[in-house]
C-alpha cells in the first residue's frame, strides 16, 4: 500500500477530525501531497495540499481558516486537521501524491498519480 489514509468518522457540526496519510517510502520524490474529497453525486474537489519539499501549503477557499495541513517527517505522514466542521464537509476524503513533473497544478486531480483508499467523514447537524 503506497498511500494509506485514515482518521475519518462521524462528528457533530462544529467538531473536529484529524485525517492522516502515510506516504510509502516507495514513492520517491513526491512533489505534492494533496487532499481531495468527493460527496455523493458530486465531482471530486480539491481541499488542501502541501509541497513535499519546503512545506508550502495550499487551501481551497472553503478550507481556509478551518483546515490545516501538516507533516511529520519522521513518520512520513501528512495530516489534515479539520476544525469547525459543517454538514457540507461530509464526503469521502482522499490523499494523493503528485510526482515531480515539469508542471504541477496543485488543485487539479489529474496530475496526482498515487491515491489512497479514502476515508469517510460524516458531519451531522
Amino acid at each position: 500500500v503506497q498511500l494509506q489514509a485514515s482518521g475519518g468518522g462521524l462528528v457533530q457540526a462544529g467538531g473536529s477530525l484529524r485525517l492522516s496519510c502515510v506516504v510509502s517510502e516507495f514513492i520517491s520524490s513526491p512533489a505534492v501531497v494533496g487532499w481531495f474529497r468527493q460527496a455523493p453525486g458530486k465531482e471530486r474537489e480539491f481541499v488542501a495540499a502541501m509541497r513535499w519539499i519546503g512545506g508550502h501549503t495550499y487551501y481551497e477557499d472553503f478550507a481556509k481558516g478551518r483546515f490545516t495541513v501538516s507533516r511529520d517527517n519522521a513518520k512520513n505522514t501528512v495530516y489534515l486537521q479539520m476544525n469547525s466542521l459543517k454538514p457540507e464537509d461530509t464526503a469521502l476524503y482522499y490523499c494523493a501524491v503528485h510526482p515531480q513533473t515539469a508542471t504541477v497544478i496543485v488543485e487539479s486531480s489529474r496530475g496526482y498519480l498515487y491515491w489512497g483508499q479514502g476515508t469517510q467523514v460524516t458531519v451531522s447537524s
